[in-house]
């Protein structure tokens, strides 16, 4: 696996360090013991799964409140996503900043989200699936939001929204708490 960090404190974009040969490649999608060596979360405890038959549809921005708060490895396992991190903690250097980045089927990589960011994606294919790790189990009653186009983050989504879920289109604006 190798780590790269990422713009907001705390995230890190991972890839697969690929072991090549005439049958193809090998390479770890996860190793508790990599993880802990970077200082990152280890212990996972649901992986969950969404599939989008269409380009263009977005998912979140959403996170879980303390304690249920989360971690999140995310990685697209068809397809192509435009993968967002948006920090909302107030203590943090890149508090209200947020980062994105691309994750495909092809390459591999992965987008860990850190404790206190919220997170979404936006499918720019047909049929595009993505895989993600929760370090807490889901808690309808922890679960938040944000508006995916709320003007305290001002991210550029990489194509015209056809399909979002009037769940998202519900989240208020961010307002600090």
């Amino acid at each position: 696996m190798i780590f790269t960090r990422g713009s907001i404190e705390g995230a890190w974009l991972i890839d697969l360090e690929r072991r090549t040969d005439e049958r193809g490649y090998f390479a770890r999608v996860f190793c508790a013991d990599e993880l802990r060596k970077q200082g990152l979360v280890d212990r996972f405890e649901q992986v969950n799964t969404g599939f989008n038959p269409q380009s263009g549809t977005l998912r979140g921005l959403h996170y879980q409140e303390a304690p249920h708060a989360e971690v999140k490895i995310a990685r697209c396992t068809r397809g192509a996503v435009f993968d967002v991190a948006v920090d909302l903690r107030p203590a943090s250097s890149t508090f209200r900043q947020w980062m994105g980045a691309t994750l495909t089927a092809d390459d591999g990589r992965m987008l860990y989200v850190p404790e206190g960011c919220a997170h979404g994606y936006f499918t720019l294919c047909p049929d595009t699936e993505l895989v993600y790790f929760t370090s807490c189990i889901y808690a309808p009653a922890a679960a938040r939001g944000v508006r995916y186009d709320d003007p305290a983050f001002g991210i550029p989504w990489p194509g015209s929204i056809r399909i979002v879920s009037q769940a998202d289109r519900s989240w208020p604006d961010f307002v600090l708490r």
